[in-house]
């Protein structure tokens, strides 16, 4: 099954997020190989990456053994916007 590298991600991430219903995984192929992109609720990318990438790194290599058992490449990006919160830098009355 071609996209069971996709069902198995969404599955996985689906299980460990907080808002399961904003998970979207989309999947292109191309010479590279496949590349499933990850779109995330607000809060959960740190989760999904975990404790210094421990979390995702385990994912990738989860969906790189399905992918392998298809012939496959498949690679895991995450497209989660940098959002910086308090780090606000307040203008100097010089």
């Amino acid at each position: 099954m071609e996209s069971q590298d996709k069902e198995v991600l969404e599955t996985i991430l689906k299980a460990i997020v907080n808002q399961p219903e904003k998970v979207s995984v989309t999947r292109s192929t191309d010479e590279m190989g496949v590349l499933l992109t990850v779109k995330l609720g607000e809060g959960d990318a740190g989760v999904v990456i975990g404790k210094q990438g421990q979390s995702i790194n385990a994912i990738r290599s989860v969906i790189n053994i399905v992918g392998r058992k298809n012939q496959a490449k498949v690679n895991v990006k995450l497209d989660v916007p940098e959002v910086r919160r308090g780090i606000a830098r307040p203008e100097s009355n010089l």
